[in-house]
């Protein structure tokens, strides 16, 4: 079986964070495993307290995953502060950790910020560049870029961009950007675009983290990125046409909707 790790924050309403991303990985037939940056008080609503795990503890955790069971892929999500992204990437170098997926979360669906301003410069500078692809949205492009992305020509030219500074590929995910739902990854210097209809509907909490983990799950198959993103594409489609409604406000997927209920 292959295993995949993710690091990343809770979510004790189980629709984003490592909640979704085990959701993601058991979907995909893989064995998910766990290092918890943080814990985070949040629901569909929005994000009302977080509480960091110190960091030597995340190096802890991280220790006893390696040394047991060795990931085929890595998934890394919510990491706060400065000091934790230092501990990950020395414990992921020192591991030679391979097939790492990094998604820059800055900012939750419900519009609150996850990440403090002294910790961006640390995750472009020293996460970012050991990632096999990075998975930006639209507005966390613009924070890597430098400049407001309003059209596929700019998510393009971000791309571009983003990706002389760093070894592996860039994901751009145009969402926020059309009424379509067209992603853009840059890879090796070539531009490869998924064109999908947007899903109607207004429940995407946890898009981002499980997209992320549904590439690491296709990465720790052995399929090619470019392959890797489209399965996962298609993944998440499927996870927001299944149409799940829960919550008063921007509601979790249906993780689990090609799992039958018996």
């Amino acid at each position: 079986m292959k295993k995949v790790l993710t690091i990343a924050g809770s979510d004790c309403s189980g629709g984003a964070g490592i909640q979704a991303d085990l959701k993601t990985m058991t979907a995909h037939g893989v064995y998910g495993m766990s290092a918890i940056t943080a814990l985070t008080a949040q629901n569909t609503t929005g994000v009302y307290g977080v509480f960091e795990a110190p960091p030597e503890f995340v190096g802890q955790q991280l220790d006893c995953i390696f040394q047991d069971i060795r990931p085929d892929a890595v998934k890394i999500g919510m990491v706060s502060n400065a000091s934790i992204i230092e501990v990950i990437v020395r414990k992921l170098r020192d591991y030679r950790a391979e097939r790492i997926v990094v998604d820059p979360v800055m900012v939750a669906t419900s519009g609150s910020r996850l990440m403090a301003d002294a910790a961006v410069t640390t995750l472009r500078d020293r996460l970012l560049p050991i990632a096999a692809v990075i998975t930006p949205n639209i507005p966390e492009a613009e924070c890597l870029c430098g400049f407001v992305i309003e059209s596929t020509d700019d998510m393009l030219r971000a791309a571009k961009n983003i990706a002389r500074l760093l070894p592996g590929a860039v994901l751009i995910k145009g969402g926020h950007l059309t009424d379509a739902a067209d992603d853009l990854l840059y890879c090796d210097g070539q531009a490869h675009w998924y064109h999908a209809p947007r899903v109607e509907n207004p429940n995407t909490h946890g898009t981002g983290c499980t997209l992320s983990s549904a590439i690491a799950c296709e990465l720790a198959f052995g399929h090619p990125l470019p392959e890797a993103v489209g399965r996962a594409k298609e993944y998440i489609t499927g996870a927001l046409s299944a149409g799940l409604d829960l919550g008063k406000g921007s509601g979790p997927l249906n993780h689990c909707f090609a799992i039958r209920e018996e």
